[in-house]
């Protein structure tokens, strides 16, 4: 509550609410954390899969946590299809149409924006994504947001298992996820926007391999990077 507090004061039009620390908490408990906190912020709800830290929230947590008012978004983030779908049909169960859904399973994200779901005779989409992918290639993400809405699935598909591919090196799947943050600062590096690949934590860098499975997915997959879009503006950007 108390950093909801700084972020309203610092201008922050919503809070993105994680609770890896309630790994033992019951749902009553979590229901009445998230409530405390959307009393001071709007919030976006965040479903992480445990593997880097989340906790398996059930379908029941999910229909509760909707019926907040000041709950705007929800960040769907398990890499798991069941529990994807948990979320997006509870916000149907409860009415509201009116939360906007992310994805955040970099593993799936162009199925994640093109497919409609539907429960209840209510059809709901996934309008976009947050952090994850979005987090290097932004304005390429944005491009693919567009062309999910326009464009053919097959195609759609296709250059989702090269999305998938890519992002499987950028946050070390092959390790547990170990090497995430530091691989996107490699990617974010390369592009010179960063000086180094430094984490908060000193002991947090690229698995062993990690820097050869991202050279082979930069050059495979070219059209994935926003290299020449930085390029044109990166002295602007950092002057």
């Amino acid at each position: 509550m108390a950093e909801a507090e700084i972020a309203v004061e610092l201008g922050y039009d919503a809070g993105l609410l994680s609770l890896s620390a309630w790994k033992d908490a019951t749902e009553d408990d979590l229901i009445d954390h998230c409530r405390a906190v959307a009393e001071i912020i709007p919030v976006v709800g965040f479903y992480l899969q445990p593997s880097v830290g989340g906790r398996v929230l059930p379908y029941s947590f999910w229909c509760r946590f909707a019926e907040i008012d000041n709950v705007v978004a929800i960040k769907i983030a398990p890499f798991n299809r069941y529990q994807t779908l948990d979320v997006v049909r509870a916000t149907i169960t409860a009415g509201r149409t009116d939360i906007a859904l992310y994805t955040g399973n970099d593993d799936n994200i162009v199925a994640d924006l093109i497919t409609p779901f539907r429960f209840d005779g209510v059809e709901r989409r996934i309008v976009g994504g947050l952090l994850g992918h979005w987090a290097v290639g932004t304005r390429r993400a944005v491009e693919l947001l567009d062309r999910c809405h326009d464009e053919s699935a097959a195609d759609l598909m296709r250059l989702g298992v090269e999305i998938t591919d890519a992002n499987a090196a950028f946050f070390d799947a092959a390790n547990g996820f170990r090497g995430c943050i530091a691989g996107l600062h490699e990617v974010l590096h390369r592009q010179g926007l960063l000086d180094g690949l430094w984490c908060l934590d000193e002991r947090e860098t690229l698995s062993p391999g990690q820097r050869a499975e991202i050279d082979r997915v930069l050059l495979a997959y070219p059209h994935l990077t926003d290299d020449e879009f930085i390029g044109q503006h990166r002295e602007e950007w950092l002057s």
